[in-house]
């Protein structure tokens, strides 16, 4: 029988192994998968990670992620049936170098049964003081885009980050730190089942889609996470610098709000 402490010594294995795998496949690995989708007779569940893929076979790269009961993930974390659940799982975490830099983890909000989920990059400055996502300049703006365009309550959907904690400078997450936190993200959407995400800018959407296509490129356009629609569009921060821009997001969010149903 494994002890917890050899149990603990094998999943800081793994998540080192998996962080060090994404680092390669971003650095340009091109025989790295994000996942390889199962024959239908297969018996697999939909997206398994295919290991023999990963021992040699060339797959292609603009597959969905894997699911967060993937090998790698916590199995706290395919345990936590509830948004409290998981958020009392990760705890005080320290599972990535972000946070010794952190005031608060930073780990989501809304309705957690929300039809519209906003998925960001990582907190800010004020997000990291506050604990909430989206509290700064640039999470007024996304609030009026919700309040005064879709004419919904910013408690009426769900707001999150792919990393929980602040980068240091804002900087982009680093790979090892996406594959701590990646799980954490995967299984808030699993239990917030929304029907839309709107992925807010390029880290985002291409860490959700698991591609490298640029947002201008992505932006307008349909695309999924494992069953749920999702749509790329600029991030409220780059609208701050670039306020000419907004027509373009409107007419994102108009296509959102044609899906839910919603008057536009």
């Amino acid at each position: 029988m494994v002890d917890d402490s050899t149990h603990g010594a094998l999943w800081e294995v793994l998540r080192s192994l998996r962080a060090h795998l994404e680092w390669q496949r971003d650095c340009g690995a091109a025989w790295l998968p994000r996942a390889t989708p199962p024959a239908a007779a297969s018996g697999r569940p939909d997206n398994a990670v295919d290991v023999g893929a990963a021992l040699g076979r060339p797959v292609a790269h603009d597959v969905r992620p894997a699911r967060s009961a993937d090998l790698f993930t916590d199995p706290g974390v395919r345990a936590a049936d509830t948004l409290d659940a998981l958020r009392a799982h990760i705890g005080d975490c320290q599972r990535c170098k972000l946070a010794g830099g952190r005031t608060n983890l930073v780990f989501g909000v809304g309705d957690p049964h929300a039809d519209l989920m906003f998925v960001g990059e990582g907190p800010g400055a004020d997000e990291d003081v506050q604990g909430e996502p989206f509290v700064g300049r640039a999470g007024q703006l996304l609030t009026e885009i919700i309040t005064k365009g879709m004419k919904l309550r910013r408690q009426d959907v769900y707001i999150a980050n792919v990393v929980k904690c602040r980068p240091p400078g804002n900087r982009n997450p680093e790979p090892d730190e996406i594959a701590s936190c990646m799980p954490f993200l995967a299984r808030q959407i699993e239990l917030v089942q929304p029907r839309v995400i709107v992925a807010l800018g390029t880290f985002a959407a291409q860490t959700l889609l698991g591609v490298k296509t640029p947002i201008t490129r992505m932006r307008g356009n349909w695309h999924e996470y494992l069953g749920v629609k999702v749509m790329p569009t600029f991030h409220p921060a780059y609208l701050l610098r670039t306020p000419g821009d907004k027509r373009l997001v409107w007419a994102d969010i108009k296509l959102v709000m044609a899906e839910l149903g919603l008057p536009h």
